[in-house]
């Protein structure tokens, strides 16, 4: 550019040179059009962006069944979708813990993302879970005691019940929790 900020001559053919369809009208003063015949040129619009990868939030005061998700007793338009945490573990579903019981480890609000357990071999006895029962949604730190399952709280005012195996639903283990501070 020149320092009066117009561009010069010797800069003016090149870009002709090799854009050999604008017109130099234009170019120079903005009038006119673009180019010197009325070819129409395609414009390329970014390409979109995939469809960001979502799990859903259960909510935790759905009806017994609510685990077996959006297939049973909850329906697509009950579970909130969420964006992936991708520095989580791999996770089927999340949900917001509700209560002190679960304190310290849990707070009231904690978004607990969990995996669903398909066989009874891969319980991880002593760890928190998720158990959607006959009366409903429990997050707890769950034993095994022949027919029941025990479930303890972290908060030691609450103290330990039991389950019988026979009416837990759907299981699934916490790996890992989202805190807002």
């Amino acid at each position: 550019m020149n320092e009066d900020g117009s561009i010069g001559s010797d800069k003016l053919s090149k870009i002709l040179d090799t854009f050999p369809d604008l017109n130099p009208k234009w170019l120079i003063t903005g009038s006119g059009t673009m180019t010197n015949d009325s070819k129409s040129y395609e414009i390329k619009l970014p390409t979109p962006q995939p469809i960001s990868v979502t799990r859903p939030r259960i909510p935790f005061n759905a009806a017994a069944g609510s685990l077996s998700i959006a297939v049973d007793n909850v329906t697509e338009e009950e579970c909130e979708r969420l964006p992936l945490i991708p520095t989580l573990p791999d996770y089927d579903f999340t949900i917001q813990v509700r209560g002190d019981s679960m304190m310290p480890e849990f707070h009231s609000g904690d978004e607990v993302a969990c995996r669903f357990i398909d066989e009874a071999s891969f319980i991880q006895w002593g760890l928190p879970h998720v158990l959607d029962t006959a009366q409903g949604v429990v997050l707890k730190s769950i034993y095994q005691d022949e027919d029941n399952i025990i479930c303890k709280s972290f908060n030691s005012r609450y103290p330990d019940f039991s389950i019988p195996k026979d009416e837990i639903l759907r299981m699934a283990i916490v790996v890992g929790f989202v805190r807002q501070s």
